[in-house]
C-alpha cells in the first residue's frame, strides 16, 4: 500500500515539509479495507486524480472529497474507505507549518476537517500541476521527490516567519523528551508566552500535541510486537504513564479502544498496511 516514503532533499523545503509518500491500493485486492488514521497534529496534503473519490469518517462527521484534498490536524480518529483502487501522493507538513504558509495562499489553521483542494483560491497549484506531479510517480521515488522539491521551492522562499513560528519550531522536537512544564525553561521564555505562541501557530495546546506525537510512537511500538510479547504494566511505565489504568484511559481518550481491544483489532493504518514496500 505505502510504496515509498522519503524526506525532501532540500533544506529549504524540509523546514516546512516532513516527508513525501506514495500510496496505492492495488486493484487486485478483493477485501474491503477500512483502516483508521490515528489523531495527528500535522496537516497532510493529498495529491490525487480528479476522478478519485476519498471517504473519511469520524464518530461525528463524514467527509467525501474528489481528487486532491487536505487532511488537517485532527484530534479524532479518522476511518478511511479503501475498498476501491486509488493512488495518491501525500505531503506530510511539519507541525504548525501552515501558519508560515498562509501568506502565500495556503489554508489557515483548521482542525478536525478534511477539505477538497480549491484550485480557484490558490496561485501555487492547479489541476495540471497536480497531474504533472502524479505522472512522475512512474519514474520512481527519486525522480518524484526531485519534482516535488522543485514544485514547492518555487514559493516556500516567500514564507512568513515571526517570533511565534520560531519559538514553536524550537519547541516541537523537545516534546518527545521534555515535559510541558519544563519546556519554557529550556527555551528561555515564560510558560504563558510559549503556550500562547504554540496555540497561535498550531491551533493546539502543547499537551495536545505532545499526546498525539506520543500516540504515534506507541502504535509503532505495538505494531512491531505480537500480543503475547506485550506487558501492559511495563509498557505504561516505559511511556511515562503513572500506572496501567492511566495508560488505558489515555488510549480510550485518543482512539476509543482499550489496549487489549486495540491489539485484537489492529485496524489502524500501520497495522493494515505495515511498513514501506518500495524503499
Amino acid at each position: 500500500m505505502i510504496r515509498w516514503v522519503s524526506p525532501s532533499n532540500s533544506l529549504e523545503v524540509s523546514k516546512y515539509i516532513d516527508a513525501y509518500l506514495y500510496l496505492e491500493r492495488p486493484a487486485e485486492l478483493k477485501n474491503t479495507v477500512r483502516p483508521k488514521l490515528s489523531p495527528h497534529p500535522a496537516a497532510h496534503l493529498i495529491f490525487s486524480a480528479p476522478n478519485e473519490v476519498h471517504h473519511y469518517e469520524t464518530k461525528d462527521n463524514s467527509y467525501v472529497v474528489s481528487g486532491s484534498h487536505w487532511v488537517y490536524p485532527h484530534s479524532q480518529t479518522l476511518e478511511l474507505d479503501h475498498a476501491k483502487y486509488f493512488s495518491c501522493l501525500g505531503v506530510k507538513f511539519k507541525v504548525g507549518a501552515l501558519y508560515s504558509l498562509k501568506e502565500i495562499g495556503f489554508s489557515q489553521i483548521v482542525l478536525n476537517t478534511v477539505e477538497g483542494l480549491d484550485f480557484d483560491s490558490y496561485d501555487w497549484c492547479s489541476v495540471n500541476s497536480v497531474l504533472e506531479l502524479l505522472s512522475q510517480v512512474k519514474l520512481g521515488a527519486d525522480q518524484c521527490v526531485m519534482s516535488l522539491d522543485e514544485f514547492f521551492l518555487r514559493f516556500l522562499s516567500n514564507c512568513h516567519e515571526d517570533k511565534h513560528s520560531e519559538i514553536t519550531r524550537r519547541a516541537i522536537p523537545m516534546l518527545s523528551h521534555v515535559s510541558v512544564s519544563e519546556l519554557s525553561e529550556n527555551l528561555f521564555c515564560s510558560q504563558r508566552t510559549l503556550e500562547r505562541s504554540f496555540s497561535k501557530v498550531t491551533g493546539l495546546t502543547l499537551k495536545q500535541c505532545q499526546s498525539m506525537l506520543k500516540l504515534d510512537v506507541i502504535l509503532e511500538h505495538l505494531y512491531q510486537r505480537e500480543q503475547s510479547e506485550i506487558n501492559w504494566v511495563d509498557l505504561a511505565f516505559q511511556f511515562g504513564f503513572s500506572d496501567q489504568p492511566h495508560f488505558i484511559r489515555y488510549l480510550k481518550q485518543h482512539i476509543n479502544l482499550t489496549p487489549r481491544s486495540y491489539v485484537q483489532e489492529r485496524g489502524f493504518t500501520i497495522d493494515v498496511y505495515g511498513g514501506v514496500e518500495g524503499q
